[in-house]
């Protein structure tokens, strides 16, 4: 397997400060099986009996052993507080059922109606003139031409002259099935004369949205005219993830907060879980309801929430940051005391704000990784990176020699124009280089962003194809 830059980073800091693993005592080492002999630089080449290495080294031997003690790693505590190691105990407890997610301010649909004509028409004045205007119920919104509405007002004249309650009844209940209100009605019945323009009033209060149309337009009942919205009374739809869906129901508290607003936050409880999963984004939408009669929450605002879907007691949690994720494993760091530490797998559970349920592989009170990122972010090369730490004469199995190479120092000058530093570095054992002064060039993938004269740092090396090293990455000791 190929290390990463960062798994490599990892052995070789190893080699050029300290012993992976202590040795064992030269007379209990003679009491060992030994299974076979493996050159320094490259574990692949083994031997039954010792001899040299194609680089010329030693080889080194395997014990039987050696698969007990093979995943513990040594690093010297100067090393450590240099990488800045934070740790972090198992803990049993409580841990809330916490539901962090995005949502967003939409119109209560209980307080919104839209505005159809029954009959075809002509708009001839338009009383609202764009979205966000304010109307009180029964005012008009508009006034209509409509042959049908006329011919409608004439019957019911007719009617009303006549002796026929029967059709009297008739020709006013088609009028207020086209629209009319009954106050226009009571003005036709009072004056006996039919009105050209009718108009159409508000069923609500509320502002104007979705206006579609203006003065002059020819509609059919087809056509949403406009919507009325009261804003008195807004939903927070929120979004929760699948693999959280199990958590979230009726009645629940719920915190929100928006960014646009700092220091205030507003309570409420879920009103509602709708029954489905979105196709496209794998989400359940649960909806709040909360009164807003300042209008501070405006539809479409986005908005951070957390609902709280109740604790779960007697629970192993670690930080989040120490749970280590691939495709197909999880595991975590763990400190062994004394410099000393493994990779051991786990199985995590739910996660809660900045912590993560442990189901299998950790005891409470031990000790976990929560730092030194660069240490642990290769997920798929760490375990081989362990395995592959030996004894103190052998601190980096399968560091070839064209392997990159991680070193320390101190940067005294930058050349940017000719991709260029310069560095006081530490001894780098693995290619046995004392401490000195001296020129790198740059490949192409160094970055020397934030990279200033006098910074402590850590590189990489690689070796070219004319066989000279060049720095592939550098980073800031922090």
């Amino acid at each position: 397997m190929k290390l990463s830059v960062t798994s490599l980073c990892l052995a070789v800091i190893m080699a050029s400060g300290m012993s992976a693993l202590k040795s064992t005592p030269a007379s209990a080492a003679e009491d060992k099986e030994i299974l076979y002999w493996v050159a320094p630089m490259d574990p692949g080449y083994r031997r039954e009996k010792p001899g040299k290495s194609p680089m010329g080294m030693d080889l080194v031997p395997v014990y039987a052993d050696a698969e007990n003690e093979g995943d513990i790693v040594k690093i010297n505590p100067v090393m450590v507080q240099n990488l800045g190691v934070r740790t972090a105990k198992v803990e049993r407890g409580k841990l809330w059922r916490m539901i962090e997610a995005v949502g967003y301010v939409a119109f209560d649909e209980r307080k919104l109606s839209h505005l159809h004509l029954r009959t075809d028409g002509w708009i001839e004045k338009l009383t609202v003139k764009s979205n966000g205007e304010r109307v009180k119920k029964g005012d008009v919104l508009l006034e209509l031409y409509s042959r049908e509405l006329v011919n409608a007002q004439e019957e019911y004249i007719q009617a009303l002259r006549g002796s026929n309650d029967y059709l009297t009844r008739a020709s006013k209940e088609r009028l207020e099935a086209l629209g009319m209100s009954k106050q226009q009605i009571r003005e036709v019945a009072s004056k006996r004369r039919a009105f050209q323009q009718v108009r159409i009033l508000a069923s609500q209060d509320g502002i104007v949205n979705n206006l579609n149309v203006r003065e002059g337009m020819y509609v059919k009942p087809s056509t949403e005219v406009l919507a009325l919205a009261d804003l008195s009374s807004v939903w927070l739809l929120v979004d929760v993830f699948e693999r959280q869906s199990a958590w979230v129901a009726a009645g629940q508290p719920a915190e929100v907060r928006l960014g646009y607003i700092p220091g205030r936050e507003w309570e409420g409880n879920v009103e509602f879980v709708y029954p489905t999963i979105d196709p496209k984004t794998r989400t359940l939408q649960a909806r709040l309801q909360f009164d807003n009669p300042d209008e501070t929450l405006k539809p479409d605002m986005y908005a951070d929430v957390r609902i709280y879907a109740g604790p779960k007691e007697n629970v192993l949690s670690i930080p989040r940051e120490a749970l280590i994720k691939d495709s197909d494993s999880q595991r975590v760091v763990l400190s062994l005391g004394e410099g000393r530490f493994r990779a051991v797998p786990v199985v995590a559970g739910m996660e809660s704000g900045e912590y993560v349920e442990i189901l299998e592989g950790l005891n409470e009170g031990d000790k976990v990784v929560t730092s030194a990122q660069f240490l642990i972010d290769s997920e798929a090369s760490l375990r081989a990176s362990f395995s592959r730490m030996g004894s103190d004469d052998n601190p980096v199995e399968g560091t070839a020699i064209d392997a990159p190479v991680m070193g320390m120092g101190v940067v005294n000058e930058i050349f940017a124009g000719e991709r260029r530093v310069n560095i006081s570095h530490e001894p780098i054992e693995a290619l046995g280089w004392p401490a000195m002064t001296m020129d790198f060039n740059l490949d192409e993938n160094a970055s020397l962003e934030g990279i200033t004269p006098g910074a402590k740092v850590h590189f990489m090396l690689v070796k070219d194809d004319q066989g000279n090293y060049t720095v592939d990455s550098i980073s800031v000791v922090e």
